[in-house]
């Protein structure tokens, strides 16, 4: 992939996710299907300029609409913190005789981080931008994907 491929890759993201998206596609995306696919569609139109491929355009388009629609993110947010060292706390099991002491890990379960993915103790706006952060990336890469390969 040469350099203006990239360039033409982010630029493309960019006007299709943020300057493409009417307010009603951001907000109704995430609830029903035709406002995740009319999204999905006018995000892939700024990638007819740097690939021809059908394949991958489709791919674009498509994860697109499912990544946004389900918020597929906050679930790999979630999954990756679940890889990070676990939080634990030292805590007194009361069994009969001696009493033990155990690692009880106190990773929050994802009925606790549904929203974004991130510890409900994780700042609003800090999860919010990291979560932003972290589907851009995906698209990223699914994009690049597509692009180079298909």
């Amino acid at each position: 992939m040469t350099g203006g491929t990239a360039l033409g890759l982010v630029l493309a993201h960019l006007t299709g996710d943020y300057l493409l998206q009417s307010h009603w596609m951001a907000t109704e995306k995430t609830k029903r299907w035709w406002p995740a696919i009319l999204h999905a569609v006018a995000y892939g139109m700024p990638f007819l300029v740097v690939t021809r491929s059908p394949a991958a355009l489709a791919v674009i388009v498509v994860t697109h609409a499912v990544i946004d629609r389900y918020r597929l993110a906050r679930h790999v947010v979630w999954l990756k913190n679940l890889l990070a060292p676990i939080r634990r706390e030292l805590v007194a099991e009361h069994m009969p005789h001696p009493r033990v002491w155990r690692w009880r890990s106190t990773n929050p379960p994802w009925s606790e981080c549904s929203a974004t993915g991130y510890p409900p103790e994780t700042p609003a706006w800090l999860s919010v931008w990291l979560l932003i952060i972290s589907d851009n990336a995906i698209h990223m890469l699914i994009n690049v994907a597509a692009v180079v390969w298909l």
